[in-house]
């Protein structure tokens, strides 16, 4: 396992504590991993992974929907595969879940399910966006206020988006029984205390169990890497890293631009397998960093911890925040995400 750190497990302290409390409990399915995982030998984390690339299948996606996942900031979650989900019952569960979330809204009182609530909730498929055609479809659940337009093509307002994917997951769509649907990374858009209130009705649907999904400093590596690696067809942005100083009385960060061709430059003079990023180049990229940056300012990043990193292809946080930001490799930056969700599950 040394050629690998596994995603922070620990919740966020940022929100509110009322998430993390949705969000605790055992499973039947987690019982049911635990003897699964008696049966298979532990596998090594790769040392080396594929460059991105844009996936057959994304062809398939629906443009108007998967842009609309761009240039938005998504909260990470992992989530244990769902007990007896059905991809045909998506509008009953939409009238399920708008009948439980007013519950929840009018603190406890009872809400006939069907009955007419400020608040709309829509299930609906995300074709195309998975990695293989064993991967379960993705489906998308927003939650929107309702038009006082007497047009039956006027829409509300979107309060919260969410959505459930798995992109490139065999390694635990090998291990879980039929009877359960295998969306192990799940982003979220909106109010935290929408989020608790989803995540409960899905826990309690499904018999299903959410965790906060944090990236390390050694994953954030990795993505830098990887994303600079991608070719991009337009106009590429600024290649950006933050730094996190422990001092006192608050801390310190350092921030580090550097123009996206230097960084094109840099990578290329330490990439050394064509289609493929490796352990060793990643260190090497990120090593070249830092001494270009004490040698001029006489600090060692390597000293301090890396938080955020910024590309052309997406941004993410060490606190599970990300924004997917280039449609041509939304597909390599989910394949990535869903193989840490999958290992903080497993």
């Amino acid at each position: 396992m040394d050629s690998y750190n596994a995603p922070e497990s620990t919740p966020r302290q940022s929100g509110p504590s009322g998430v993390k409390d949705y969000f605790i409990g055992a499973t039947l399915l987690q019982k049911r991993l635990e003897s699964a995982k008696k049966l298979t030998s532990v596998v090594p984390t790769p040392s080396r992974r594929k460059v991105p690339q844009c996936s057959q299948l994304q062809e398939d996606a629906e443009l108007q929907k998967v842009a609309f996942l761009l240039h938005k900031q998504w909260s990470l979650y992992s989530v244990t595969p769902l007990y007896k989900f059905s991809y045909t019952n998506l509008k009953e569960y939409s009238k399920l879940l708008s009948a439980f979330i007013a519950a929840e809204k009018q603190k406890g009182l009872a809400v006939q399910v069907g009955e007419d609530l400020n608040i709309k909730v829509i299930f609906s498929a995300l074709l195309g966006m998975k990695g293989t055609q064993r991967d379960p479809e993705a489906f998308l659940v927003q939650i929107l206020s309702k038009s006082q337009s007497p047009s039956e093509n006027s829409k509300g307002k979107v309060l919260w988006t969410g959505w459930f994917c798995c992109v490139f997951g065999d390694s635990l769509l090998e291990t879980v029984p039929e009877d359960f649907t295998c969306l192990p990374l799940f982003l979220a858009n909106g109010a935290e205390t929408n989020t608790a209130i989803i995540g409960t009705w899905f826990q309690k649907t499904f018999d299903c169990y959410f965790s906060p999904l944090a990236i390390s400093a050694f994953n954030l590596s990795w993505m830098a890497a990887m994303w600079t690696a991608c070719k991009m067809d337009h106009y590429m942005a600024t290649t950006e890293f933050l730094w996190s100083v422990p001092c006192s009385p608050q801390s310190l960060d350092i921030s580090y631009a550097i123009h996206p061709d230097d960084a094109k430059a840099l990578w290329d003079s330490v990439h050394k397998t064509p289609g493929e990023v490796t352990q060793e180049e990643v260190d090497l990229f990120m090593n070249c960093l830092y001494s270009h940056f004490y040698r001029h300012f006489k600090i060692h990043l390597s000293a301090t911890r890396l938080v955020r990193v910024s590309t052309s292809v997406a941004s993410a946080h060490t606190d599970g925040k990300i924004k997917i930001l280039c449609h041509k490799y939304i597909i390599g930056v989910l394949a990535y995400l869903t193989e840490l969700a999958i290992f903080q599950i497993e």
